[in-house]
């Protein structure tokens, strides 16, 4: 008796699964059609996309189509480890990619304390705006707004040193200048925007540990310390594990619009390199190469990235 009514226990059970699994998409349906566009545009603009892939492993020939072309294995990635200009434009994408993590990360984090700290609401308000606006200007004309200011005939940086007495300086032809002026130009165009995140994680701090620490005595920068700091740890992270994933992505506009043949030998970065070889070039097939090499990279970095932040028991997933 018992068996017979653990038998007819196991049957129902995937008919009331099914039940509630129904149940649940007729209470949450809007959502679920919400995230319809949002999947339709991965399937056909991020995943379909991805069988282009295939290339890096053929002898492309756009007369032949994609799968007659012939298949040659690993020669694109073997020539492309072969390069001599492989490793100098690894070594600067790493090196641009470097100082964009240490000055771009942490700025809007000390923005964004900053900003939390402001009492005035009406000055917070204009601040923010202002900060923002940037975020808001394309890289095409910030490009012009940079060469124009940096010009050694009309620009106010060079009216400036010749006032000093010095020679004016072509800041965009000599290679010394190119990375300070590029991740300048970055960390100038995405502070502002960088700051929203923190912010709203910083409004889900309870206030009564703010309470509590002023009634303790504790200052203004102890409390930033002890309680700000803390409280936004977990999106720092997370953050900081999405743009790992990114370090070899410099952002190929800025540095197109700002290069020149002079400065190549320190600007010029995979996402540059990839365009001359495939597009100018036209070896699709090489550039396709270089094009997965830098996703794979990216890949293993967002998994190490996140094993490590496990360690510290705040990893994405």
């Amino acid at each position: 008796m018992v068996e017979l009514s653990a038998e007819k226990h196991t049957a129902t059970r995937p008919i009331e699964r099914k039940s509630e699994t129904m149940k649940h998409f007729r209470l949450h349906k809007w959502l679920y059609i919400f995230l319809v566009p949002g999947l339709i545009y991965l399937l056909v603009f991020k995943y379909i996309p991805m069988f282009g892939i295939v290339i890096a492993f053929k002898d492309f020939s756009l007369v032949k189509g994609i799968w007659a072309s012939k298949w040659i294995g690993f020669e694109n990635f073997a020539y492309l480890f072969q390069s001599r200009d492989f490793y100098k434009v690894m070594s600067n994408t790493l090196i641009i990619s470097f100082y964009q993590i240490l000055f771009g990360f942490p700025a809007p984090i000390i923005l964004a304390v900053m900003l939390n700290e402001v009492r005035n609401l009406m000055f917070k308000r204009l601040s923010q705006t202002i900060l923002y606006l940037p975020h808001f200007i394309s890289w095409v004309v910030l490009a012009g707004m940079i060469i124009n200011f940096l010009s050694p005939s009309t620009g106010p940086v060079n009216f400036l040193i010749k006032a000093l007495d010095y020679e004016p300086i072509s800041f965009l032809l000599k290679p010394e200048y190119f990375r300070t002026i590029l991740v300048s130009a970055e960390v100038w165009k995405g502070v502002g925007w960088g700051t929203i995140i923190y912010l709203a994680a910083m409004t889900g701090i309870d206030p009564s540990l703010y309470e509590s620490a002023k009634m303790d005595g504790a200052s203004r920068l102890q409390q930033i310390r002890y309680i700000t700091l803390p409280g936004i740890t977990t999106t720092v992270v997370v953050l900081l594990i999405l743009q790992l994933g990114h370090i070899l992505d410099n952002g190929f506009e800025q540095v197109y619009l700002l290069y020149n043949p002079m400065t190549y030998e320190v600007a010029d970065v995979i996402e540059t390199y990839t365009y001359r070889v495939g597009l100018i070039d036209g070896r699709l097939s090489f550039a396709a190469a270089v094009g997965l090499f830098k996703a794979v990279i990216g890949f293993v970095l967002i998994i190490m990235a996140n094993r490590i932040a496990r360690l510290f028991g705040k990893q994405i997933w």
